[in-house]
């Protein structure tokens, strides 16, 4: 049992060290979860550059409504691929015709800022790093390849928002051997948002997936906090029941 327990940790360990030697740091995500507004515009965005490809299937058109839109503000700015509001999302691609592009069909969404979390933060800090950091590769079959998740298969629908980057690399010698270090980014063609603006943009889509992958979860945190105060104090009271059904006792 101790040499099971001994190689699990090996291996484990050995799975750690392989994903954090893979893509860079990620950057912290901004948190918008209570900014409605980010919502909507992060929602605009998913469906209008996500939900080409990708599904968020366990998601339903008419739960946006928890972030203040209406029926229809939904019909008229976010249904493209059905006319019923209660309709779950799904991608406007044929996954026959998504494994033939690029080589798999693309995962599902609904789920993705809460699956992808890591040793280098949360699922929204990879999500906010992924979007940002893709740069042109003449290497790859799509042309594009990224920072946070080498030779990835999704290209960058977004570019034209953020225009065309490379990475900086500096050569730095350590222990005998050059290493190449990123150090920023070059902007080689300039996109319709300023870089400012665009981080902007992600962080607002990186918040509307957060909440997507739980709806609830400011309901859930505010009802923890009643119940912690219900039980606090309930232990209060029962406390002093207790001391006074054993006061003669004693």
């Amino acid at each position: 049992m101790k040499k099971f327990l001994i190689g699990l940790m090996m291996v484990a360990g050995a799975v750690t060290a392989q994903a954090s030697s893979d893509g860079m740091r990620w950057d912290k995500a901004p948190d918008l979860s209570t900014d409605q507004s980010a919502l909507q515009h992060g929602a605009k965005l998913f469906v209008n550059y996500c939900l080409n490809c990708h599904s968020a299937a366990f998601m339903r058109y008419n739960r946006l409504k928890d972030i203040g839109l209406t029926d229809q503000q939904i019909k008229d700015n976010l249904m493209f691929t059905t006319d019923k509001v209660g309709d779950t999302m799904v991608a406007n691609l044929n996954p026959k015709q998504a494994k033939e592009m690029f080589g798999a069909n693309p995962p599902d969404l609904t789920l993705v800022a809460r699956s992808r979390a890591g040793s280098y933060g949360s699922g929204s800090d990879y999500l906010y790093t992924y979007l940002r950091t893709f740069y042109p590769d003449p290497t790859r079959p799509t042309g594009w390849n990224n920072m946070a998740f080498p030779n990835v298969g999704m290209p960058h629908v977004l570019w034209e928002l953020q225009g065309q980057r490379e990475p900086i690399y500096e050569t730095v010698t350590e222990h005998g051997h050059e290493t190449h270090v990123f150090k920023g980014w070059k902007q080689v063609t300039p996109g319709t948002l300023s870089p400012q603006e665009f981080d902007k943009s992600m962080a607002d889509l990186v918040a509307y997936m957060k909440w997507m992958a739980e709806p609830a979860q400011a309901t859930r945190v505010q009802l923890g906090v009643w119940v912690l105060m219900f039980l606090l104090v309930f232990f209060v009271i029962a406390w002093r029941l207790n001391a006074a059904f054993w006061k003669d006792i004693r």
